[in-house]
């Protein structure tokens, strides 16, 4: 079982679980802790590989990484501490991840907020995968990260979270990253038909004005699935919209969190 962390509130029943992306660990999501478990029970992962989660022996030998594999670790986790539903928040690829657990699991999941999520690879992006493909045997993974970091996260306001993202993607490993890696291989489809499907439950996409890469993909689907989705976009903000802008993220959410419960 990957590891994780329990903040309880004993006066509230809800759970919020916060789901962080690749190379990260639960330690990105700091600043919001102190508000959300003011008002609710809060749970913490940290995914395969990442954070406490190490590697076993066992898990070195197992088949490559799926995103309903992934997925299915997070469910184990709701399983052993007995919670029936929660609301999801990510970040970067964790809003795959939540987004996978709700196609498979849809009653588990009351509300997903999406923090830079990711709905579809740009042209740049796709030839940043390309290129990560062919060196990924070559070069260290933390050059190839650094690289991904910055194409992402570009601007000077953006280097807290190129700093925080670089330094907990140290603690992987190279093998790791590359399971990781591979997970690219199935994006698209997977990614196509989360545009496509539209699910009965409460959505809400936080994204920063200044994500250039998967912001406009990101209102094209809120248009087509108004039924259950809505977007915030923070002004003067990148990619980790939870890190640059924690005060607007943890307001809104919570806000939205209290709307639908």
């Amino acid at each position: 079982m990957i590891q994780f962390t329990v903040y309880r509130n004993a006066k509230s029943k809800q759970w919020v679980t916060f789901v962080h992306g690749a190379g990260g660990s639960s330690s990105i999501w700091f600043k919001q802790i102190r508000d959300f478990k003011k008002h609710y029970n809060v749970l913490l992962l940290d995914l395969r590989g990442h954070g406490n989660s190490k590697p076993t022996l066992k898990s070195a030998f197992k088949q490559k990484y799926t995103f309903s594999a992934l997925a299915t670790d997070i469910l184990e986790v709701l399983d052993h501490l007995k919670i029936e539903k929660a609301h999801f928040v990510g970040i970067s690829l964790g809003t795959i991840l939540i987004r996978q657990l709700a196609e498979m699991h849809p009653e588990r999941v009351k509300s997903m907020i999406l923090g830079g999520a990711i709905l579809k690879m740009n042209f740049r992006s796709q030839i940043l995968m390309k290129l990560g493909n062919v060196f990924k045997y070559v070069l260290p993974y933390l050059v190839l990260y650094r690289l991904f970091a910055f194409v992402i996260m570009p601007k000077k306001s953006h280097k807290q979270s190129r700093l925080l993202f670089i330094n907990e993607a140290k603690k992987l490993y190279q093998k790791e990253f590359i399971k990781w890696f591979r997970l690219t291989a199935e994006i698209n489809p997977v990614l196509k038909w989360f545009r496509q499907a539209e699910l009965n439950i409460p959505t809400l996409y936080v994204m920063g004005e200044e994500d250039y890469m998967f912001l406009p993909s990101v209102q094209k689907v809120v248009e087509k699935h108004f039924n259950s989705s809505s977007l915030f976009v923070i002004a003067q903000c990148g990619h980790v919209v939870n890190v640059e802008q924690p005060a607007i993220f943890n307001k809104n959410v919570i806000s939205f969190i209290e709307r639908i419960s």
